[in-house]
């Protein structure tokens, strides 16, 4: 199901919109009542104008048995140009409430179209992020509170963020809530949104625009009648933009008279202002002056915001920090991400064609890719075991010279470093790639391999090779029975891949099907072996 509206607004107001929109699409999927369990990161790319219309269109992307993932993308169009462009893409999870005693089992998501597929695809290496963020954000909290004031800042222009404190009581009015007397999730972002741009004009005294929320997270309901308290404060500056945490607790009458609070939501807010002239104004820079502000905030969890930039860098220090797993968790996602939509682009036009191997290849824009569908007689499960251990491919590969394991990230991540024999007219190339691996987690779906080019400090390019990178690469592997499968191996064609390849795609080679040929040899003579 999906839902849709429109209206004229900012983006403070289109935080609820959101949120009833996605709740409205959770339950028609659901046929009965559900609540928000958290939001993922929310990013503002165009700011909302008086005389704009926005549009919100929901829809479900996938059911994990009680609860859902709800993708939300919010438009603005001119009305006098009729120009679309994107403010927001966001994923929302919502979960059924129990019916009687029991749990409400969800239906699958009926797929109608290939974006469908993908989003569906996609769902569960967004889920897995979410599932980390909770183990996150208390290592994080731990880290801060070991630490102490270690983060306050030094400098004598600093700013105190004492005077950026703001609180704010709010009674749950039944125009507040739903039909069960739950605070509206949206009332509640929208309340935070308000508190936080207040905290933030205090320190750059101007009208701060929202551009972020992140780690948005229902820790518990509240409900008509009750009292919420929100705390906001600055807890960094980050040049052109501020970041606000947002505490939510919620009282009833008998916990209001005996000051027991239930923390109910946290969130932390980023904001930018403008100049007169459209410019971004400069931060100062602050220090916390409160234990709250140093220890509860920290100003660690600008981490997630900053694994965003790492994943496009790609930058992996060594060894991996434990607290480092959400910039490991976004780059992973990035990685299957790339892969999944390289994969599912449609236009491929088929090349040659021979008895168990089929070439493919993409154009889009100045972007060439290509794909190498291969029938082997192996399990897939097989496939995947063999194809996912990149130690092995200088049996069946011979453009790997050497593959050394570099870091084991994880048990489905792994950083290798790559040498090539050198091309005609080249030097010798090197690789430092991430290597993600994963299971179905439905028959249907592939085995799926992807690989990208990281940096690894502890691994500088060498005067002996040329450092070169790869983009997305990777295989998808379909089961077809108990004993065949279709392997099908992805290449964004870089210019650190060119020279293997440009024999090929000029006809005067045939080392793509001399490896696809090879790789079908090997897997089938190591299944034969088991």
């Amino acid at each position: 199901g999906s839902a849709s509206g429109s209206a004229a607004f900012g983006m403070g107001t289109c935080l609820p919109w959101m949120h009833l929109l996605g709740c409205q699409v959770a339950e028609k999927h659901a046929g009965v009542s559900c609540v928000t369990a958290s939001m993922d990161d929310i990013q503002f790319e165009e700011a909302a104008r008086v005389g704009q219309t926005i549009a919100i269109r929901t829809k479900v992307n996938r059911a994990f048995k009680t609860s859902m993932e709800v993708g939300i993308k919010v438009t603005v169009q001119d009305v006098l140009t009729n120009a679309e462009k994107i403010v927001s893409v966001a994923y929302a999870t919502y979960v059924a409430k129990p019916v009687g005693g029991g749990k409400v089992e969800l239906k699958p998501v009926q797929l109608l179209s290939a974006e469908d597929h993908l989003e569906h695809s996609l769902a569960i290496e967004r889920r897995r992020i979410r599932l980390g963020y909770v183990q996150v954000f208390q290592k994080l909290m731990q880290e801060s509170n070991k630490e102490g004031d270690s983060y306050a800042c030094e400098e004598q222009d600093a700013v105190s963020t004492e005077h950026t404190h703001v609180q704010s009581t709010e009674l749950v009015l039944p125009t507040h809530a739903n039909h069960h007397g739950n605070t509206f999730g949206g009332q509640i972002m929208a309340w935070m949104q308000t508190v936080a741009s207040i905290s933030a004009s205090r320190l750059c005294r101007s009208h701060p625009i929202l551009k972020a929320v992140n780690m948005f997270k229902f820790w518990g309901p509240s409900f008509v009648g009750d009292r919420l308290v929100f705390n906001a404060i600055v807890n960094n500056t980050f040049h052109n933009s501020v970041e606000v945490g947002v505490r939510v607790e919620a009282y009833n009458c008998e916990e209001w008279i005996q000051d027991q609070p239930r923390h109910i939501n946290s969130a932390f807010l980023i904001f930018n202002a403008l100049s007169d002239q459209g410019e971004l104004l400069t931060f100062p820079r602050v220090k916390p002056t409160t234990q709250v502000s140093s220890q509860e905030w920290g100003g660690h969890h600008s981490l997630p915001r900053e694994a965003r930039t790492k994943q496009v860098k790609c930058t992996f220090t060594s060894p991996f920090s434990d607290t480092c797993f959400v910039f490991q968790a976004y780059l992973s996602y990035s990685n299957i991400a790339a892969l999944t939509h390289l994969a599912g682009k449609p236009g491929w036009d088929i090349t040659k064609t021979l008895d168990n191997v089929k070439i493919w290849t993409h154009e889009e824009g100045a972007v060439l890719s290509f794909k190498v569908e291969m029938q082997v007689k192996v399990p897939s499960h097989v496939a995947f075991s063999l194809l996912s251990d990149f130690s092995l491919r200088q049996r069946w590969d011979r453009h790997f010279l050497t593959c050394e394991v570099l870091q084991a990230v994880s048990e489905e991540e792994k950083i290798y470093h790559v040498t090539s024999a050198p091309t005609a007219g080249h030097q010798p190339r090197d690789f430092v790639i991430l290597v993600s691996q994963r299971q179905p987690c439905q028959p249907q779906e592939p085995y799926t391999v992807a690989v990208r080019s990281v940096t690894l400090r502890a691994v500088p390019p060498s005067p002996e090779f040329c450092r070169s990178e790869i983009l997305c690469a990777g295989f998808q592997i379909h089961s077809n029975s108990s004993s065949s499968c279709t392997v099908c191996y992805f290449n964004q064609v870089t210019s650190g891949v060119m020279p293997y390849l440009a024999a090929n795609l000029t006809g005067s080679s045939k080392s793509i099907e001399d490896t696809a040929l090879e790789c079908i040899k090997f897997l089938e003579l190591e299944d034969s072996k088991c």
